[in-house]
């Protein structure tokens, strides 16, 4: 498994640009494999059936195994593969577009269709979000009701996840921590508990963080 890599908002959506008069509809989803995909981009096809064109692309596997890029009808290599670009600049994976066009009446030339498909991914992705997701060590923390507040507190101003927090005879913490940080973070509990936590390793799980960028 990847300690962490980037995909997209896993509510997906869409957005429009207008080019000289042509609407371009950018829509970005994340999918786990490429029956997924296909469904996506038929369902895609038929939300916008009258359209000029549905072109497609997406990437996916923990290595990129799959990548694929359809014009759809436009000139070969003006449309699928620079939004493929897009998608493999952005380092994403686990991710499709679709970007649907009704023409407008003017031609844009093959640098101008290049272009148009390009930035109408990348728009698309700012409007959509791109995730981190982070494999993290997870921890059960349990402790008596008196130390709730302190160590609510304590774990909503670390750079620690808390997750959950569950009520019962006792009152446990759910919380994720970054590989390497596992012992800093024990060592942590035991001092403001003064020893009383019980600490339990658990399932190890993505945690997913929204970004600004994938460049890091």
């Amino acid at each position: 498994m990847l300690s962490k890599y980037f995909t997209v908002n896993k509510d997906g959506g869409s957005h429009e640009i207008v080019i000289q008069k042509s609407r371009f509809i950018g829509t970005i989803k994340r999918v786990e494999s490429e029956e997924e995909a296909q469904s996506f981009i038929q369902e895609i096809k038929k939300k916008y059936h009258d359209a000029t064109h549905n072109c497609s692309a997406y990437i996916i596997g923990e290595h990129d195994q799959i990548q694929k890029a359809n014009d759809d009808g436009e000139p070969s290599g003006t449309a699928g593969v620079p939004m493929l670009e897009v998608l493999k600049k952005q380092n994403l994976k686990d991710t499709a577009v679709v970007v649907t066009r009704y023409f407008g009446g003017i031609k844009l030339g093959a640098g101008g269709l290049i272009r148009a498909y390009g930035s109408s991914t990348s728009e698309a992705l700012k409007a959509v979000g791109i995730i981190k997701r982070q494999l993290m060590k997870g921890f059960s923390v349990t402790v008596d009701y008196t130390l709730l507040g302190k160590l609510e507190n304590e774990l909503r101003n670390s750079e620690y996840i808390l997750e959950t927090i569950n009520y019962l005879e006792n009152v446990s913490f759910v919380v994720y921590v970054e590989d390497g940080q596992e012992q800093i973070f024990q060592d942590w509990m035991i001092d403001l508990t003064s020893g009383q936590a019980t600490i339990e390793s658990i399932e190890d799980k993505y945690i997913e963080i929204e970004v600004e960028s994938t460049k890091e």
